[in-house]
């Protein structure tokens, strides 16, 4: 029979109103958990800075898709469809923020963390449809190009433009990881209101229509490979892949170097949402003081940290059973 230190299943929810609920007794080791990850606290001038930027982003996404019509420029358009995947992005950070304040439940376990993975992929594939659709239009007005409004273009596409920097002074310097994400979407979309800007110029300047449709298409092209790339992401996380850039090979070879660590097996990794990762693992030791574990567990934890791994299940192990069930005393008393 395989010997180990046991932890009983039921669900252990931190109180956050008594700071000594977070602390594990010492002979609580076998299933340790970090709980952390679950009650973080965003700023107040972090979701200021992101309330703000969507009001922002939100009435001038509005004001170009009006402006894109009545000027009849596709440019216009394409920024605004570009400012709609921000403006998604945006409310992503302000939802993690906002999540990552809500403690699990028996119920939900993880919390709410998924919302910004799923609240991502579904963005990215109707995104994904408003490119194809952008690139469509524009190879029929290249075909047959259609007048363009270059005045009212320029004025809202200078209105974008102010609107978008805005947007990045508010969220510049921050230092959570999902505003400085945020950050540089607003900043793409800065880099696009330019443009726009420049064909508006060109447009009044030379009365060469072609230039709306052909910087359409370049906005449409990177709109769909900058969204294949978080659909990508999305789906990963969702799945339930390794995370990618970790080795888990170099994981295990580091943890198995630790004194008394014979082995680690059944180890899983993965992403629950954007920013964290969380494990799971089983350690063979040679060290059957439960007290001298809360040293090795530590120095597990360190390791994991270094991966962004701020969610850990340790499991000690004691014996190790080969097919236990299928050959009597197939246990090996280390």
């Amino acid at each position: 029979m395989q010997d180990k230190v046991s932890n009983d299943s039921e669900i252990n929810l931190p109180n956050h109103d008594n700071p000594s609920d977070h602390n594990h007794p010492s002979d609580h080791i076998s299933h340790s958990h970090s709980h952390g990850m679950f009650h973080s606290h965003g700023s107040d001038s972090s979701e200021n800075s992101l309330r703000n930027s969507i009001i922002i982003t939100f009435l001038f996404f509005i004001a170009e898709i009006i402006g894109g019509y009545l000027s009849g420029s596709l440019t216009l358009l394409g920024d605004a469809f570009h400012m709609l995947r921000d403006l998604v992005s945006l409310f992503i950070s302000l939802a993690a923020l906002k999540v990552a304040q809500r403690v699990s439940t028996k119920e939900k376990t993880f919390g709410y963390h998924r919302v910004e993975i799923f609240a991502a992929f579904i963005n990215g594939v109707v995104l994904i449809f408003i490119s194809f659709w952008m690139g469509f239009e524009a190879y029929e007005r290249i075909i047959s190009p259609t007048d363009v409004n270059a005045n009212t273009m320029l004025i809202i596409g200078l209105i974008g433009l102010g609107a978008n920097v805005y947007a990045a002074l508010s969220l510049r310097g921050q230092e959570n990881l999902n505003i400085k994400s945020a950050f540089l979407h607003v900043l793409t979309d800065t880099i696009s209101s330019v443009v726009v800007v420049i064909g508006a110029i060109v447009i009044s300047t030379t009365g060469n229509y072609l230039i709306d449709p052909i910087l359409s298409m370049l906005i449409a092209t990177f709109i769909f490979f900058s969204t294949l790339n978080v659909i990508k992401e999305s789906v990963m996380i969702l799945l339930e892949f390794t995370p990618p850039g970790i080795d888990l090979d170099e994981i295990i070879e580091r943890l198995e170097d630790l004194k008394n660590v014979s082995e680690i097996h059944d180890f899983h990794l993965w992403s629950l949402s954007s920013n964290f990762n969380v494990a799971t693992l089983h350690v063979l030791s040679t060290e059957p003081d439960i007290k001298k574990q809360l040293d090795i567990k530590e120095e597990i934890k360190e390791i994991l940290l270094e991966y962004n791994v701020q969610h850990s299940t340790l499991e000690f192990e004691f014996y190790r059973c080969y097919d236990a069930d299928a050959v009597e005393g197939a246990c090996i008393d280390l």
